[in-house]
């Protein structure tokens, strides 16, 4: 069975694509069939696996005006157990011209119909925004993951966010869950920890907080501009650590 995670936060700079990277390449490593999906217009899962987004020839804005199925655009391999259907600029043309379709919030939903089989997990890169591609995206989910900075205007955001979930789920997609909250940019201060404790007291009955933060550190931004992952060149950090026992954590709950 496939479940399909969107990774989703209107606020812009939560590590969201950082973290469709790093939970989908454990996910890979732990023997799972992965698909990435961008659904950001700024191509950043594509350039954080080294391809120039801007020169790919199709990407996944082909795929929800209809002039191509996802199965053409998925780019293979592109890691171990792991594959890519990316985006880039011409992506935000498209958010305007889906506007103007039929059945505009359920484009992706039937587009993943024909390939959802082929995975176990398909995780969804969310734009900076509760528009149309991520009103998409929690159409075609099963669960929502929220990246959270440890930042006390983060939790205002989140809960903005709970809100369009519960909508959704009233309105379209009865099974969409919360699959939790990540703290991600998470310095070692006491502000910080307060807004974990806070998350944690204020949601931590109805929703998963995670227990492992991922802490701030330059060699993600590092490990982005080679094309790369964590995995590969700082293995050993406390962020790569954290992302891979989130990974098994998700997978615990998969049933």
């Amino acid at each position: 069975m496939s479940h399909v995670i969107a990774v989703a936060n209107q606020k812009g700079g939560v590590a969201k694509t950082t973290t469709v990277i790093h939970i989908g390449a454990a996910l890979a490593e732990l023997e799972r069939k992965v698909l990435l999906i961008d659904l950001d217009p700024q191509g950043h899962l594509a350039e954080g696996f080294g391809l120039v987004s801007d020169q790919l020839e199709a990407e996944i804005s082909d795929v929800l005006e209809g002039s191509k199925t996802i199965s053409e655009i998925i780019i293979p391999a592109i890691r171990y157990n792991l594959d890519l259907a990316p985006s880039n600029i011409r992506l935000s043309d498209m958010e305007l011209t889906l506007v103007n379709l039929r059945f505009r919030e359920y484009k992706l939903k039937r587009a993943l119909e024909s390939v959802i089989d082929h995975y176990d997990y398909i995780l969804l890169d969310c734009p900076p925004s509760l528009g149309l591609l991520t009103v998409n995206a929690l159409i075609a989910a099963d669960s929502v993951l929220i990246p959270m900075a440890s930042e006390y205007y983060s939790m205002l955001g989140v809960s903005l966010l709970i809100n369009t979930i519960n909508t959704i789920r009233r309105e379209a997609n009865p099974n969409l869950a919360i699959q939790g909250i990540i703290h991600t940019h998470h310095k070692r201060t006491i502000h910080a920890r307060e807004v974990v404790q806070r998350t944690k007291d204020e949601l931590g009955e109805q929703i998963r907080v995670f227990e492992l933060p991922i802490n701030d550190s330059t060699r993600f931004a590092e490990a982005a501009g080679q094309g790369k992952t964590v995995f590969e060149t700082a293995p050993d950090i406390e962020g790569a650590g954290a992302y891979r026992a989130i990974a098994k954590e998700i997978l615990c709950h998969e049933h």
